[in-house]
């Protein structure tokens, strides 16, 4: 990858093994949508994984595997049609049992930010962004108004909004302004948990890596990040760990050094996310991910995977990071060999 971290992340050990309680606790979410005529989307299937305070965990895959749908969850933003199951504590409160009051008075801004992934749905539109700002701070950290304009632009500055944007409407702002101004609501109460679903959609790179540069700061002062996100450069310069998932399965659970660096992915489809890079292989992977109406009883990726064999038609267990029958130390000494079939890639 091109973009490497800033020198303080670099400097950060390696080893990502929590000391104290996590800030957030998921433990076998799934989410199914009911459909008519009866019909269930298996939109998030069993995700289990800890975020502890200090660590930023990047949840990576191709569009529609659900990444989007687990953050949803985590806040209760899901539609009626959507059924939950698991566990999701944050400290003694389970996100995926609480009600809309507990979760609109002492969850969302306070003790989880969310940086959406449609901005502009999520400004108020007939608000200026400073306006909206102002009533943030007050709001979540008791400003008073003689220090409101100060604090305003403080909070602008820090997602990097520019001041002489601030007197304009959502309407008034391109993609990229509105990422930076939805960036800024999230980061103003400086909660605990920070969900970002594709902070840096619209954003060029230079403000690509000022947005990350700003969400490490913020997981560097003792906050944890969840990151969903298309763009593994941003992924590789502000993750801990990263979180691969495939047709609603998280299939690994990796070091970020480790993934980007060596040994590398382990899963094959997490191999081939990152073949697929223009400054890797350039090598896409073939095939399309199944319908999440419509999934194989067995690995989902198995209809694009060069491993594939008959024990891939039962459901891999999720073990030592990664969902997969064939992982690399069970495969043959030896070349090792590419992640997908031969005949789809002209090798």
């Amino acid at each position: 990858m091109s973009d490497a971290r800033p020198a303080e992340a670099a400097a950060r050990p390696a080893d990502t093994a929590p000391a104290t309680a996590p800030v957030l606790a998921v433990r076998d979410l799934s989410v199914r949508f009911r459909m008519r005529g009866g019909r269930h989307i298996a939109a998030v299937t069993a995700a289990t994984f800890d975020l502890p305070a200090g660590e930023c965990l990047a949840l990576v895959g191709e569009s529609g595997c659900g990444k989007s749908v687990l953050a949803s969850a985590l806040l209760g933003l899901l539609p009626g049609n959507a059924q939950t199951a698991g566990r999701a504590l944050l400290g003694d409160t389970d996100l995926l049992a609480a009600d809309e009051k507990t979760l609109a008075r002492t969850v969302r801004g306070r003790r989880v930010g969310l940086v959406p992934q449609s901005p502009a749905a999520h400004l108020t539109p007939v608000r200026t962004v400073g306006d909206q700002l102002g009533e943030t701070l007050r709001e979540l950290t008791g400003v008073r108004k003689p220090d409101l304009d100060k604090a305003v632009l403080a909070a602008a500055e820090r997602a990097s909004f520019p001041a002489g944007h601030l007197d304009r409407y959502p309407h008034e702002l391109s993609g990229g302004l509105a990422q930076r101004a939805a960036t800024a609501l999230a980061l103003v109460g400086d909660a605990p948990l920070l969900l970002a679903d594709e902070p840096t959609t619209g954003l060029d790179r230079d403000l690509v890596h000022r947005t990350v540069d700003e969400l490490r700061r913020h997981v560097d002062a003792g906050h944890a990040l969840l990151m969903i996100t298309h763009d593994l450069a941003a992924a590789e310069r502000v993750a801990d760990r990263i979180a691969v998932m495939y047709a609603g399965r998280v299939v690994e659970l990796a070091d970020a050094r480790a993934f980007f660096g060596a040994p590398g992915p382990r899963h094959p489809y997490a191999r081939g996310l990152l073949a697929a890079l223009p400054e890797r292989d350039f090598t896409p992977i073939p095939g399309m991910p199944p319908e999440l109406g419509d999934l194989p009883r067995g690995c989902a990726f198995a209809a694009r995977c060069a491993h594939a064999a008959e024990a891939c038609d039962a459901q891999p267990v999720f073990a030592d990071g990664i969902a997969c029958h064939y992982p690399p130390d069970r495969r043959a000494a030896g070349r090792a060999p590419h992640p997908f079939p031969e005949e789809h890639t002209g090798a």
